[in-house]
């Protein structure tokens, strides 16, 4: 099984934009919930935070599931490993379980840094490694250029963006997906069928939308910093939604809206309609 897609791992933990002691008191409620996979970044310069935490949440390193991811600043030789050995050393770890690229190479060659994420678990950096930001044609090319798994691309997906040209493209290729932006900032809140179909089920909006993304398929990241909510987030496995409630749910992905493109990020690919 993927390790993204293990029961304990399908729901992690993210940690932007948090800093600081928000941060890590964020990150102790989250594993005090039930969370065993936490999500950083070079990107989000609270890895060394991250790493104080986790070490005092007195979790054994084997029921944890780290992720972090490059910058593309670090996409070179001389830079990579370099960039990768700093987070390692900020996170208080020998390894990490997931390293992924943060965003496709600037410049469109994809090839260089692959190569070097790969090298990465010969050097017992990582376990495993992954993607974040790749389009279909990236996600088909980069299975032709590295030999591990690749177990997963790390994409905004939620409800009010519609993903199924990606979400095909990625089961093609063999890679699973999983979100971040999940309840696309809040902007979700604004469609009141949400919270109408938790009622349902005794959810709210949230874990409504949360659901709906595990039963596409799509592990998940979401990031509170109120206790309240980070154990409501978790506690999503414990109810169905129907077909007539996902198809509900899916009606809303015509809303078209986005949040990270190249108005935001500079380096965003052009995106899969």
């Amino acid at each position: 099984m993927n390790i993204y897609f293990q029961k304990t791992h399908q729901r992690a933990f993210g940690t932007y934009p948090l800093q600081g002691d928000v941060a890590k008191q964020a990150i102790l409620a989250a594993a005090e919930a039930g969370y065993r996979a936490f999500d950083t970044a070079q990107m989000y310069e609270n890895e060394a935070e991250t790493g104080e935490a986790l070490q005092a949440t007195g979790l054994a390193r084997e029921d944890m599931c780290v992720t972090t991811k490059v910058h593309p600043d670090n996409f070179t030789e001389e830079r990579f490993v370099a960039s990768v050995e700093q987070s390692l050393k900020d996170l208080r770890l020998d390894y990490v379980d997931v390293l992924l690229l943060h965003w496709p190479s600037i410049g469109g060659d994809i090839a260089p840094s692959l190569r070097l994420l790969e090298n990465c678990i010969d050097r017992g950096l990582t376990q495993n490694i992954g993607v974040s930001n790749y389009t279909v044609a990236m996600m088909r090319e980069a299975v032709q250029i590295v030999d591990a798994p690749i177990v997963t691309n790390q994409v905004e997906f939620h409800p009010l963006l519609n993903q199924d040209t990606l979400l095909a493209g990625a089961s093609a290729v063999g890679i699973p997906l999983s979100s971040y932006s999940s309840v696309a900032r809040g902007e979700v809140f604004k469609h009141p069928e949400l919270a109408e179909i938790g009622k349902g089920y005794g959810k709210s909006a949230a874990q409504v939308v949360l659901r709906w993304i595990l039963q596409k398929g799509v592990s998940i990241n979401t990031m509170s910093t109120k206790p309240e909510n980070i154990r409501a987030n978790f506690d999503i496995m414990d109810f169905t939604l129907s077909h007539v409630d996902m198809a509900r749910i899916e009606a809303l992905t015509h809303t078209g809206y986005r949040i990270v493109g190249s108005d935001l990020v500079p380096w965003a690919p052009e995106w899969d309609a």
